[in-house]
């Protein structure tokens, strides 16, 4: 077969944003609204200082109002501050939504992949917490050790998207699931050793609550207003506890069940929407909204409902009720020669950095798992600093572990204080990489095939042990990859047995929005060892890429469906997909089609004469 040959333009250039959807779309969800509300919590934090120095006694006035509620001889009376920390379940509910998610369906599944960034996270909790005992190891400020053991996911994120080039998408990956278990132990600490005098009637309660929402799990039910008024009694009955109320947050999300969509629950809603559409009625529109509903697992509605919510509009607010410190030459005096100020920078800045980095580099070293490839010492170094940025929980542990409001004062500064100076250091270090190596600060100058061509793992096309190599990083929906299957048709007919040629994904999906899903489906096809006839019909069939069309694929093909369709809708293939587009981007891919020829990134034509020549001058290069 021929075909028109590409001119080097011919070729789909991935941005940085588009390298973000080369995640599962949760996770990019995710990433993308907690980058993004990261500028609307430094505007709050701005605004709480200017607030606080230019009206101190507005600011404590307006914030120490008490708001009660009432029901007959009961009451609950909470100042706004208090109303708006303790009223943060609903950001630790979506904390625990996302915990729940990444241990039934994301990073932390794999523990062979969740084992550097787990290790990493202990001693991130752990260092800084001794660092920060180490200056204030006795007295009331010594109770403000959990000050310093979390990280502000938003914060982080916001930073790692302005430092761009420096961060690669296996760095993003890296922190995210470090967060996440850093999260879980911030949580537990918070529950473990901050909780006042325990009231035991209202904790059985909450636990009696708890029990509640396990039977109607047990019971089916899934619509939400049960749920809610179910959360709103446990929430009330642990603030009566001593037990602080965020914890019930935690504990509703990791209730909430997350799974992949299950083929009969989509059917059943496929069933519905086509009743409905062969006769519309208010009855039949309820019944497949409904089932539309069913078919997604609760953990992920409820994250795409309450996501936003939480990081542009409570945590703002939070921000805004918890960072308003005077800033007048008495406080700066008395935080600079304050230990526990001093505690807080240290053991964010210095603590962070050191834990994070020493530990997930001895945990390689002692080969408890791997780091990801293309992710070296300077970033993971870089990503170390940041995380140092500790603000929300934080400034959340700083009300809970101290009652001295000069303490407090002293406290918050040294957490901005300890922001600021954690995101100039991960700039520095990613600076600092990028000049003692740019390849390993930035991938895209990387020019290696990494991880080298696996006959046990990588689809191979010829003779497994030919003397030359072709590796293609393609794109099903990428017209430009479709083009050159001929190019590639006609370089096995010239070399023959002497060649290779070896295909791996890099879904671009922002542009190519069927590609991920069409990529998934040749691994599945793959798992039924008919992996290189879908890709013949995916390319020579790029118009018909959704989902019925994969199945029509594998029933053309003779697959069979049940299995195909199952491994779609759990998504099983896609990690495999992710770790081709991972491996592309430590190999300094840009765009598809990229090729490699004998392991090294090819540049420039990619027509049969051009790429023919590099394979010629591969083969001289061989040994005999």
């Amino acid at each position: 077969m021929s075909v028109a040959e590409p001119a080097p333009a011919e070729q789909t250039v991935a941005s940085r944003r588009q390298e973000l959807g080369q995640l599962g779309e949760p996770v990019r969800r995710f990433m993308r609204t907690e980058a993004g509300s990261a500028g609307l919590l430094l505007a709050a934090t701005v605004v709480a200082l200017g607030w606080a120095n230019l009206s101190p006694e507005g600011y404590a006035s307006f914030w120490g109002t008490d708001l009660a509620l009432r029901l007959g001889d009961a009451e609950l009376v909470l100042d706004l501050q208090h109303w708006v920390n303790d009223g943060l379940m609903v950001f630790f509910f979506v904390v625990g939504l996302e915990v729940k998610r990444e241990l039934a369906m994301g990073e932390l599944t794999d523990r062979r992949r969740a084992t550097i960034p787990l290790v990493a996270a202990v001693a991130g909790l752990a260092v800084p917490a001794l660092v920060f005992l180490a200056f204030n190891p006795s007295g009331e400020a010594a109770t403000a050790w959990g000050v310093v053991i979390s990280t502000d996911t938003a914060f982080l994120l916001g930073v790692l998207a302005l430092v761009g080039p420096a961060c690669p998408l296996q760095l993003r990956v890296f922190l995210l699931t470090l967060a996440v278990a850093d999260d879980v132990g911030a949580l537990t600490i918070i529950a473990l050793f901050y909780t006042d005098d325990l009231a035991v009637v209202p904790l059985l309660l909450a636990v009696a609550g708890v029990a509640v929402m396990l039977v109607l799990r047990r019971l089916r039910v899934w619509r939400g207003p049960a749920y809610f008024v179910v959360a709103v009694g446990i929430w009330i009955a642990m603030e009566q506890s001593g037990v602080h109320p965020t914890i019930a947050g935690v504990v509703i999300a990791l209730l909430a069940p997350a799974y992949a969509p299950r083929r009969e629950e989509v059917e059943d809603a496929e069933r519905l929407t086509r009743a409905f559409r062969q006769s519309p009625s208010p009855a039949l529109a309820r019944a497949a909204r409904l089932g539309v509903d069913r078919a997604v697992s609760a953990n992920e509605r409820l994250q795409r409902l309450y996501h936003p919510w939480t990081s542009f509009v409570i945590v703002p607010i939070f921000a805004l009720a918890n960072a308003g410190v005077t800033l007048d030459a008495q406080t700066i005096e008395a935080a600079l020669g304050s230990s526990l100020t001093l505690g807080i920078v240290a053991g964010l800045v210095a603590g962070k950095l050191l834990g994070i980095t020493l530990a997930a580099s001895g945990a390689v070293r002692l080969g408890w798992g791997t780091l990801a490839r293309g992710l070296g010492p300077a970033q993971l170094a870089g990503g170390a600093a940041l995380s140092g940025i500790g603000f929300t929980i934080s400034l959340f542990i700083v009300d809970l572990a101290l009652d001295d409001p000069a303490l407090q004062d002293e406290a918050r500064v040294g957490v901005l204080a300890a922001s600021v100076l954690a995101a100039l250091l991960g700039w520095g270090l990613f600076r600092a990489g990028r000049r003692w190596g740019r390849a390993e600060a930035d991938p895209r100058g990387a020019t290696v095939l990494d991880p080298p061509v696996d006959p046990a793992r990588d689809h191979v096309r010829g003779p497994v042990g030919a003397s030359l190599t072709l590796v293609e990083y393609a794109d099903f929906e990428c017209p430009f990859c479709g083009q050159v299957t001929g190019v590639v048709e006609e370089l096995r007919e010239r070399f023959g047995e002497r060649l290779r040629y070896v295909f791996r994904h890099v879904p671009l999906t922002d542009v190519h929005p069927a590609a991920e899903l069409a990529a998934q489906g040749a691994e599945a096809a793959a798992a039924q060892g008919r992996f290189w006839e879908m890709h013949d019909r995916l390319f020579a069939h790029q118009d018909a890429l959704e989902p019925h069309d994969l199945l029509a694929h594998a029933g053309a093909l003779g697959l069979d469906l049940d299995r195909f369709e199952g491994d779609l809708l759990d998504g099983r293939h896609a990690a495999r997909v992710r770790d081709d587009a991972l491996g592309a981007q430590a190999s300094g891919v840009r765009g598809t089609p990229t090729f490699f020829v004998g392991g090294r990134r090819h540049t420039g034509p990619t027509d049969a004469a051009t790429l023919g020549r590099a394979l010629d001058d591969a083969a001289a290069e061989e040994p005999g």
